[in-house]
């Protein structure tokens, strides 16, 4: 088919669609407004639940720029049409699975894990505690969260939930189009918080499905191990790295929905995650 027979069949499904959802919205107000007028409460159904009350991005924006591991450049991106000559947009990605805010499947620090597609969507939609190191953080780049901070956190807040996402919050979000989100020292080494292995290991006992950093590993930059990966992720767990927006949620009480990929067999990918509070 030619490449003009090509856009001339995209606009006219496009066209096709919009008479579609015009004809179906009208239908929709007729129904809606014909059944008030008959008594009926049609129209008054919530478009979400109302078990909360606001709704926090803990997502960053990705772009080819943003902070790596590694620090190459881990996303990329191809104009392939633009409406100005095609009447419709559409770009090609490349993107590393562990760029961005992103989950960390069991497989990414296991051999035969659960890949990320095999995640339950029970497992993704969970309560979310945050830690929060941010005072020490701001004295020590490589403070970790420790068994004393999971402690301190039950003590003031209660157990933690079942299917919990145990969140650190070390205000490392801030930086993230500075180059001290990395901060890597003159030999290499970046300096960032993360968890403690010992902090992972006392979450194993507990239900918790997931844990979350506001940096670029689950374990401190200096980690030479990457120990808290070790201990976590083989056991069914997920993780997100480069979290962000935590000042925005409490302690406790919020759902944290995590949007996350469904590729086969992935490591884990780019994932759009909020709360509801």
């Amino acid at each position: 088919m030619c490449h003009a027979c090509v856009m001339e069949s995209v606009k006219d499904r496009m066209l096709s669609r919009r008479d579609l959802f015009r004809g179906t919205a009208a239908s929709a107000a007729a129904v809606a407004l014909g059944g008030i007028a008959g008594g009926a409460l049609l129209a008054a159904r919530p478009v979400a639940a109302s078990t909360h009350s606001s709704v926090a991005d803990m997502t960053h924006t990705i772009h080819p720029d943003f902070p790596t591991f590694f620090g190459d450049q881990q996303f990329f991106e191809e104009q392939k049409f633009n409406f100005a000559e095609h009447s419709f947009n559409l770009k090609e990605l490349r993107v590393n699975e562990h760029t961005g805010t992103h989950v960390d499947a069991p497989l990414h620090f296991s051999a035969d894990g659960a890949s990320v597609d095999e995640i339950a969507v029970e497992n993704l939609i969970v309560p979310l505690c945050v830690v929060d190191i941010r005072a020490r953080a701001a004295e020590d780049a490589d403070a970790q969260v420790t068994p004393d901070d999971l402690k301190a956190w039950i003590a003031a807040n209660g157990p933690i939930p079942d299917r919990a996402c145990v969140a650190m919050n070390s205000g490392w979000g801030a930086f993230v189009n500075d180059p001290k989100f990395r901060n890597a020292d003159a030999e290499g080494k970046m300096h960032f918080p993360g968890f403690h292995v010992e902090a992972a290991q006392m979450l194993l006992e507990t239900g918790a499905a997931g844990i979350a950093s506001d940096t670029l590993s689950l374990d401190h930059g200096i980690s030479p191990d990457f120990a808290a990966h070790y201990a976590w992720l083989p056991q069914n767990r997920w993780g997100i790295e480069c979290l962000a927006n935590l000042d925005a949620v409490p302690a406790t009480g919020a759902t944290l929905v995590v949007g996350a990929p469904k590729h086969r067999g992935g490591t884990g990918g780019p994932a759009r995650v909020f709360t509801l509070i």
